[in-house]
């Protein structure tokens, strides 16, 4: 599985979280397991067919889920796609989150969102986000590693912050943060040197145990195995 991802302008930080593409090279049909990250896919599939819990159309758009997503595609199959933070997702229009959580959606071919996915992607992004930032919830969000971090910087009570990740996430803010926390930390697992307890360390587990235990909820994996099998979010 030939899996890359392509570098983004600075302008789209905190907007989309990467560009991927991906081409199977193997025969038959392939099956793997999708981490997740606490982001909206648009998804392209330009050749072969793919399935999760039924057929996919060639565009398609994959919501939030808590846990990791296995799916199948042909070997012959090849995708382009963007993850999109949530308020990006609904900056361009998208239907609230809560409305296909833990499922997918067709995006009509000709849409606005399809046509993020033709010719340049980056390019396309960086012209439909022009003058756009994050939102002061998702700019406290994504710089916090525990809820009452968010509160303090967002100045919204826990109630209340309650209420609108319910809205607009269709889960707890626990539970979001977890997902971030594990993004970062299978990044690190994939890409760095370091050892799995300072990983760990980094990344606010409580210790190597912690960390090992939502891989395993989170991946299915131990971290030691992402490390060697995973290319991206695919395992």
């Amino acid at each position: 599985m030939d899996y890359a991802e392509l570098p983004l302008p600075p302008a789209l930080d905190g907007l989309v979280a990467s560009v991927w593409t991906l081409a199977a090279s193997e025969p038959g049909w392939v099956e793997h397991e999708a981490t997740p990250d606490g982001c909206i896919e648009l998804i392209r599939r330009h050749a072969g067919r793919s399935t999760w819990r039924r057929d996919q159309p060639e565009y398609f758009a994959t919501g939030l889920s808590p846990h990791p997503i296995r799916f199948g595609f042909s070997g012959d199959a090849r995708f382009t796609a963007i993850k999109l933070w949530p308020w990006a997702w609904h900056a361009l229009g998208g239907s609230p989150c809560p409305g296909f959580a833990d499922d997918w959606i067709a995006l009509a071919p000709g849409s606005a969102l399809a046509a993020l996915l033709e010719g340049d992607p980056a390019a396309n992004l960086a012209r439909a986000l022009a003058g756009r930032t994050p939102p002061p919830l998702a700019q406290a969000i994504l710089a916090s590693h525990s809820v009452g971090e968010i509160t303090a910087r967002a100045g919204l009570p826990p109630r209340q912050l309650q209420r609108v990740f319910a809205r607009e996430l269709g889960m707890a803010p626990r539970t979001y943060l977890r997902l971030l926390r594990f993004r970062e930390a299978l990044r690190d697992v994939q890409q760095a040197g370091d050892n799995l307890a300072d990983t760990a360390a980094a990344r606010g587990y409580a210790d190597q145990a912690h960390m090992a235990r939502d891989f395993r909820e989170l991946a299915g994996v131990p971290p030691s195995g992402a490390r060697t099998r995973a290319r991206g979010p695919f395992l």
